[in-house]
């Protein structure tokens, strides 16, 4: 009898063990997601994976991918992750070793795709309309710590169709049970930016000719997919001081009355500008490369982009 009560025993011991360990299972794959590494990006892929799969961002609002490190919390989200969507390392920095975290097929890197690769843009424009005016060593220390492409793909409406379509091909894979789902998904995403396309133009059809600078080097793609005029940027790097020439040269702009607007971001606030505009009468605006605070939703890359036209418009007109 006591035999086969320390059996029974034994044998609720063991199914509680096994319990446990589907459970934990169940509960990790539960936890697998879509990890990203910034809002805008998370704003594609919610546009062809929404009601499929959730999605996780690394870098939290008020942070740059330009300087961010990854915390514990982050290296766990990547290794539950289904899937990883990046631009690539010369823009986070951080994600360089993912290949010690994770396997190839759960990467996406966007900016390695041949669609997207055959588009980038240099980072050393020599077109005038992108007046790059910074002094020789920043250049050069630009050149040693960032790719020759710029990396700011996200704000290219174009390279965001391209970009859904990739990450479609990927989400095929993995969810196939949702193919039906993420079509439609797809079509409605490529729908909505073609629709979008025409509202952007005419808010920013006043704005053109307009001369203006950025902060930093962020924007060539927004500007040349709605020819825009920039004269340029204080900073291609912005955790890199403008150097004496190129506040000069702006100063220059700024007192020949060339300049309509600048537009400083959230993320940075450099006393520099305030200095070198004073007794001046250009105009200040905010752009958000971001998008900080738009909800993640189906249709949260085509509020972004309308968000940024509307920022341009109220400073330049």
């Amino acid at each position: 009898m006591i035999y086969k009560f320390r059996c029974f025993i034994c044998k609720l011991f063991f199914y509680s063990i096994i319990s446990s360990i589907i459970n934990s299972t169940i509960l990790f794959i539960a936890q697998a997601d879509i990890v990203t590494s910034i809002r805008p990006l998370a704003f594609i892929i919610a546009g062809v994976a929404d009601g499929v799969s959730n999605i996780q961002i690394l870098i939290p609002d008020g942070s740059s991918p330009h300087d961010y490190s990854l915390k514990l919390s982050d290296f766990k989200k990547i290794k539950q992750a289904d899937l990883v969507v990046f631009i690539g390392p010369d823009m986070e920095f951080f994600l360089k070793n993912i290949n010690k975290l994770l396997p190839a097929k759960k990467q996406l890197v966007l900016s390695e795709e041949i669609n997207i690769k055959r588009l980038l843009l240099s980072s050393f424009s020599k077109k005038p309309e992108f007046n790059h005016i910074s002094d020789y060593s920043n250049e050069n220390h630009y050149k040693h710590h960032h790719s020759e492409y710029n990396m700011h793909i996200w704000l290219s409406p174009k390279i965001a169709n391209i970009a859904a379509h990739n990450i479609y091909n990927r989400l095929i894979k993995i969810y196939p049970k949702q193919k039906q789902k993420l079509i439609l998904n797809l079509y409605n995403f490529k729908k909505n930016i073609t629709q979008n396309d025409k509202k952007i133009t005419n808010i920013l059809k006043s704005s053109k000719n307009k001369g203006y600078y950025v902060f930093h080097d962020a924007y060539n793609y927004f500007e040349k997919y709605y020819m825009l005029s920039p004269l340029g940027y204080f900073t291609i790097n912005p955790e890199i001081q403008p150097g004496a020439k190129k506040l000069y040269e702006i100063k220059t702009q700024l007192i020949k009355n060339k300049v309509k607007c600048i537009f400083l971001e959230p993320q940075f606030k450099p006393n520099v500008i305030n200095t070198i505009s004073r007794n001046t009468k250009v105009n200040f605006g905010t752009l958000d490369p971001l998008g900080v605070g738009i909800e993640i939703r189906q249709d949260s890359y085509m509020k972004f982009l309308v968000k940024l036209s509307e920022q341009y418009a109220s400073c330049l007109n």
